[in-house]
């Protein structure tokens, strides 16, 4: 009976090493990058939506129109695209090969939660930002109480399934990572 170590295992497949430090690296950059995103939406279910519930109707539809505009920047687009990339390799890598495969069940979990986000915000986020800033600017709305309450209420709900989705996915994220 042959004892083979770990250590020895790796000096005769360093390819091996390669590819965990890859599958390691892509599980850190999509925790990370979930991380922001959770706490993005938690930031604005806990303190913009909130802030804004008690501004006068026109400082609220204006304050979200700018920080609609705001939002679409680098930084955003690092998080919001970075996470969805990274947690995907996460998954393809500890699919294919040997290694890794622990930690497989709870980074499709997390991917799915991910997707799930992307999905609210695409159907239902987005398209309530698009109509406010349809609505044009806010001294030119005639009834700015009506588009308040269109966009209002749905968005916060939406905004919260995000929040908790992320925050499934970020949860998830760790137990890859403690399992690995």
């Amino acid at each position: 009976m042959t004892v083979r170590s770990p250590a020895l295992d790796l000096i005769l497949d360093p390819g091996e090493l390669h590819v965990d430090a890859a599958r390691l690296a892509t599980m850190i950059a999509a925790t990370i990058t979930v991380g922001w995103m959770s706490g993005l939406f938690y930031g604005f279910s806990v303190s913009v939506m909130p802030g804004l519930r008690v501004a006068g109707d026109r400082t609220a539809i204006e304050t979200m129109q700018r920080i609609n505009v705001a939002i679409l920047n680098g930084w955003f687009l690092l998080g919001y695209v970075g996470a969805l990339v990274s947690s995907a390799a996460a998954v393809v890598l500890h699919a294919v090969g040997g290694g890794g495969r622990d930690a497989l069940g709870p980074l499709i979990g997390a991917l799915v939660a991910y997707l799930a986000a992307m999905v609210v915000t695409a159907r239902i986020n987005i398209p309530l930002n698009n109509a406010l800033e349809q609505a044009g600017p806010v001294d030119r709305i005639g009834d700015p109480a009506a588009v308040r309450r269109a966009f209002e209420a749905p968005w916060v709900r939406a905004n919260m399934w995000r929040s908790v989705l992320c925050t499934v996915a970020l949860g998830l994220l760790a137990w890859a990572l403690v399992l690995h």
